[in-house]
């Protein structure tokens, strides 16, 4: 194998992924697939990955990576030229880091713990109201990052990997109307990435209403 085959799904977080890898300028393939229903697809995807979720990057030398973040962070170190990740010498780099981790860890879990309540033994007459106050919670998340965040891009004139992912979630739950009343800062950072010709057919395809 001489390229990276990166198995996602639509409007999915390995859109996020897709997108570094194009500013990378990696050479890939993409294979989309409907990764929670039950067949062929889902049994090879649990076989290279045992959570069984997307983005799942088969490297060129057969192994595999998984989580968004370690997959964009490897991707800095493969392609040098690239400049969505500062370098170790940059003064971006400690805020990067931080925001990277913070969307990761605080943010990006929020949509698992809405998108299957029955995993958590919620009940069907109490799922709307779980899925209502977690969604809450989130834009609250979100409401640190809109504080922070410079413009065009989030950490100014650069385009960063933090970029893709305010890009991409926009989309998630409550939805993109909710997002851009709440956040008007990062909603403004999503559409200038979208505005990017090297993204532009990429969030158009997963996201019609971009």
């Amino acid at each position: 194998m001489s390229k990276y085959v990166l198995i996602g799904s639509e409007g999915c977080g390995s859109v996020i992924v897709e997108l570094a890898m194009r500013e990378a300028q990696a050479e890939f393939e993409l294979e989309e697939i409907p990764y929670l229903e039950p067949g062929p697809d889902r049994d090879r995807l649990l076989e290279l990955n045992p959570l069984g979720q997307v983005p799942t990057l088969i490297m060129p030398d057969g192994s595999v990576m998984t989580e968004s973040a370690a997959i964009i962070l490897h991707l800095a170190d493969a392609f040098p030229d690239q400049r969505f990740v500062p370098s170790s010498s940059d003064p971006q780099r400690p805020a990067f880091l931080r925001w990277l981790l913070y969307i990761n860890s605080e943010i990006y879990p929020t949509t698992t713990f809405a998108d299957d309540p029955d995993r958590w033994k919620i009940s069907e007459t109490k799922s709307q109201p779980y899925k209502d106050a977690i969604d809450q919670y989130r834009m609250e998340l979100w409401a640190n990052v809109e504080q922070v965040a410079d413009d065009p891009y989030f950490l100014g004139e650069r385009l960063s990997a933090i970029d893709f992912y305010i890009a991409v979630m926009r989309h998630w739950r409550p939805g993109k109307i909710a997002f851009a009343k709440a956040l008007p800062k990062l909603n403004t950072i999503a559409d200038n990435v979208s505005r990017l010709p090297q993204f532009e057919s990429i969030l158009k395809r997963n996201f019609p209403d971009s």
